[in-house]
């Protein structure tokens, strides 16, 4: 029902994007932390994701865990996950009776997987497009090798919902968008990341952290990088793409 993807910045930034003609991927499929990520879908069994989420950040590695949730799952002919340990190594499978199209591909860097697909294309697609990005911010990179994929075809039933997180360090996500039922999902999610520029990527500059309890509690230089941000967007002639109402 899905293709996904999983990816580890060079600043150590770590994201995971999926699409799907099903409803609310964004919210079945990834499980992410500061030092690991786990995509579970097809048939999703979400404890793969909560399970081997916590059994990665307490240090085995992902091909360990994943031979051990495979072996113990009798539903494991129509499971398909791919995950990343904490030391960045890739792990995947695609359980045999997955609906074709449906495989993963694993690169040094990061790893695709789906099922549903019209081809093997999408993930190869997916990846060039990952591997080809690295001018790109990371956000942008993730969504951008997802489109490529969806251009070689992506679901076979079509669009309907995509989502992506990322983490920079912190246990809860830097970023968290999700398009659950939308005609063009990742498109959705690229107007998202745009909406974000204006306020919340400033906002969260502030925002506590393990290291800092308290943040930063004043809006010492958030309300001018607001500001400033607003002015180019203004200067460049770009109308801005929120939805938001204001009201008097």
């Amino acid at each position: 029902m899905t293709f996904s993807l999983i990816a580890k910045d060079t600043d150590g930034s770590i994201g995971l994007i999926v699409a799907s003609k099903f409803f609310a991927c964004g919210a079945v499929v990834p499980f992410v932390s500061d030092k690991v990520a786990v995509a579970s879908q097809a048939f999703c069994n979400p404890v793969w994701g909560t399970e081997g989420r916590a059994r990665m950040i307490a240090g085995e590695a992902a091909e360990a865990v994943l031979n051990d949730l495979v072996k113990r799952d009798e539903g494991r002919a129509i499971r398909q996950a791919h995950m990343m340990d904490v030391g960045g190594n890739f792990a995947a499978h695609t359980g045999s009776e997955c609906v074709n199209w449906a495989g993963h591909l694993i690169q040094s860097d990061h790893s695709v997987a789906g099922n549903m697909l019209v081809g093997p294309d999408v993930l190869a697609a997916t990846s060039e497009a990952y591997s080809n990005g690295s001018d790109l911010p990371f956000a942008e990179r993730l969504i951008a090798a997802m489109r490529a994929g969806e251009t070689a075809g992506g679901d076979k039933r079509g669009r309907q919902s995509a989502g992506l997180m990322i983490h920079r360090g912190q246990a809860h996500p830097w970023l968290d968008l999700r398009a659950d039922d939308h005609a063009d999902p990742l498109g959705e999610l690229a107007r998202l990341w745009d909406v974000a520029q204006e306020r919340y990527v400033h906002f969260a500059k502030g925002m506590p952290s393990a290291e800092h309890f308290s943040g930063f509690p004043t809006r010492d230089g958030i309300d001018a990088d607001i500001a400033r941000a607003e002015a180019e967007r203004i200067a460049a002639g770009r109308p801005s793409r929120s939805h938001a109402v204001e009201l008097e």
